[in-house]
């Protein structure tokens, strides 16, 4: 049964989440934001649903430090908020929220959201197995702005088709960037696309790239990724 974590400082708002998923999900709800993190670290939910405006800690600083830690970066934010969409949706896209709702909810249109995107994360673990192998790349391109850039940074996240780091460079979705293989001398790998942003806001930022093209150079190739798996 899929976990799914309820950060909400309203205790109603809780209740009524915990009776309206307590059927299909296990629950986990807390209205106390500063437990959140331990609750996701020691619970590890499939994912989270996420209050925006809570004491100590907002919801905008949870989502960038849920992503900013391997060990939760992968989990899908959903937003819910009486903030409206138009203040803050892109702010919390940018953060790497998946998804956005609006008090007072729609509770069918957040289930089913809901199972969209867990359908969607189990889909990405069988097709690209990942492996924490520690690379150090050099990556060449194009940045937000236009502008040449290029940088040196390391991936502990590879699949045979793509890997995760993070990049003081800021990076629009689907742009294509050159990377260089650089642990032992310079090895071109290929091609590959920006397909996820997260922790935006902070000096660096944490891309995840599919490769568009490959060489044999990349250490984790198709068939080692099957007898992985």
């Amino acid at each position: 049964m899929h976990k799914i974590l309820i950060v909400d400082d309203d205790k109603a708002m809780c209740d009524l989440l915990r009776a309206c998923l307590s059927e299909g999900y296990e629950v986990i709800a807390t209205v106390d934001p500063e437990q959140a993190l331990g609750l996701a670290l020691e619970h590890k939910p499939d994912a989270i649903l996420l209050d925006l405006m809570m004491p100590k800690f907002s919801g905008f600083e949870l989502c960038q430090s849920f992503r900013s830690l391997s060990y939760t970066s992968r989990i899908p934010i959903l937003v819910i908020t009486g903030e409206t969409e138009a203040k803050y949706k892109d702010h919390c896209a940018n953060l790497g929220a998946v998804a956005y709702f609006e008090k007072p909810l729609k509770l069918d249109e957040l289930r089913c959201r809901l199972t969209m995107e867990l359908q969607s994360k189990r889909s990405e673990q069988r097709t690209h197995v990942r492996v924490r192998m520690r690379l150090a790349l050099r990556l060449r391109g194009t940045d937000a702005s236009g502008k040449a850039f290029e940088e040196i940074t390391t991936t502990e996240n590879v699949s045979a088709e793509g890997f995760m780091c993070n990049c003081m460079s800021s990076l629009v979705k689907d742009a294509i960037v050159e990377v260089i293989l650089s642990s032992r001398g310079e090895h071109y790998a290929g091609q590959a696309r920006v397909v996820r942003k997260e922790s935006s806001g902070t000096p660096w930022r944490r891309y995840g790239f599919q490769f568009v093209e490959k060489t044999s150079a990349w250490p984790l190739q198709e068939k080692i990724a099957i007898s992985l798996s």
